[in-house]
Parts: C-alpha cells; structure tokens; sequence
C-alpha cells in the first residue's frame, strides 16, 4: 500500500507539473499575438536562437549523415543492398535525425541560456523591477523567445536535413563509389512532400518545447545560485525528455497509416 501511495502522489505531481507547463505554454503564445510588441527583443532572440545556432547544427548534422551512410553501406552489403544508401540516409535525416538531433542540440544550447539568464533575472530581482515598470515579464521575456523558437527551429531543421544529406553523399561519392548524380536523383526521387512537412513541423514543435521549458523554469528557479544551477538542469531534462516523446507521437500521427 506504502508502494502504491507513493507512486500516486509522484503521479499526481507529474500531472500537476504537465498541467502548469501546458497554462505556461498556452500563457505565452497568448502574448505572442497581443500588442504591446518588443522587436528588440524579438530581433535579438531570433539571432541567439537562430543564427547562432548555425554551426553546432550544422557540424552535428554533418557527421550524423556521414556516419549513416557508412552504417547502411556497411549493413546492407550484408545482403547485397548498397544501393540503397541515398534512400535510407534522406529518409532517415529527414524524417528522424534532423529534426531530433537539431531539437536536442537547441535543448543543450538554447533552453539551458534561457532557463540560465531568466532564473539570474528573477535571483536578481529584474523581473520585479520590470512589473514595477509596467511591463509584463511574460509578454517581454517569454513571448520573444517562444515565437524565436518556433520561427527559427524549423529553419534550422531544413538546415540540418540538406546538411546531414550532403554529409551523406560527400561519403558515398568519394569513400564508397557513388555516382554523385545518380545519388542525388535517387535522394530526391525517393523523399515525399509528407517527409518534408513532418520535419519542419517537427521543428516548429520541438522550437516551442524548447523555448517554453527555458522560460518556464527560469521564472519558477529557486532563490541564489544553487536555484539557478538546478532550473538550468531541470530545463535541460526536461526539454529532451519531452522532445523525445513529442517525435514519437508526431511520427505516430505522421506515418501510422
């Protein structure tokens, strides 16, 4: 009974906790679309979301499609099926890897800066100063970096996808004897418009995640340093966890049929 009391009260905690999250979530795309608006602060969040995310997506996306290449060739010579290494590698970059492994990356970089800098604000007392301004600090703080997310992530996804591609076939064509040409035209041919559309809306879906968990733990960290080290690691957890779940259900809802 002690057992069954204590997995209830933990369930019910993950049940309040998911609760929260979803009113925080449905709280910030709210103030997405009402005025007032802070540009600046839209401007900057899409450049430390986007742009400068570029390069960790970029290398991670690179390695991760010339590595599976290698790993098909080297699985399908088992039964004599090398020929199909630009089919797996665009179905798997595009459908799985890219957006995955770009939504973990902006998990590790982003939402850890976002839960880091709010948590700092509120130790420090700035979001204070700023409801004694009469400014929202939902709608200037986590409104601009929710709309970054979702605006940039699936960007940055299409990205990570030709990149992972091209990695791809730089390591067929000069490693495993690809015909440059004829492995892009089998790329091309085989992906479909719901591989493409599955990819970038899993962007856009694990760019608000990503976001959301920052904000949502910057503004509820504990006091000091020991409150801001433990919201920039519950962010963290919390964002690939729920990413990880979220690709499931969206290629559930995807590819079911």
């Amino acid at each position: 009974m002690r057992a069954l009391a204590r997995l209830g009260r933990a369930t019910g905690r993950a049940v309040a906790a998911l609760g929260r999250v979803t009113l925080f979530s449905a709280r910030a795309l709210s103030h997405i679309v009402r005025p007032p608006f802070y540009p600046r602060e839209i401007a900057s969040a899409l450049l430390n979301i986007g742009y400068l995310s570029l390069p960790v997506v970029g290398l991670t996306a690179f390695f991760t499609g010339a590595a599976l290449a290698l790993q098909i060739y080297a699985g399908g010579a088992r039964f004599s099926a090398q020929a199909v290494v630009p089919q797996i590698v665009a179905i798997g970059m595009v459908r799985e890897l890219g957006p995955v492994l770009v939504g973990l990356m902006v998990a590790a970089r982003v939402t850890a800066s976002l839960a880091a800098e709010i948590a700092t604000m509120k130790v420090t007392e700035q979001i204070d100063a700023l409801v004694t301004l009469s400014t929202h600090p939902m709608k200037y703080l986590s409104a601009p970096r929710v709309l970054a997310g979702l605006l940039t992530v699936p960007v940055l996804v299409a990205v990570g996808d030709i990149i992972g591609i091209f990695g791809g076939w730089l390591v067929a064509t000069r490693a495993l004897g690809f015909n440059p040409a004829t492995y892009l035209a089998n790329t091309i041919a085989f992906l479909q418009t719901a591989d493409i559309v599955s990819s970038l809306v899993k962007g856009a879906a694990f760019g608000l995640i990503a976001t959301v968990m920052g904000c949502y733990f910057g503004m509820h960290s504990g006091r000091g340093a020991q409150g801001v080290g433990a919201a920039t690691k519950g962010s963290v957890v919390a964002a690939a966890v729920l990413i990880l779940a979220a690709n499931f259900l969206l290629t559930q809802a995807f590819f079911a049929a």
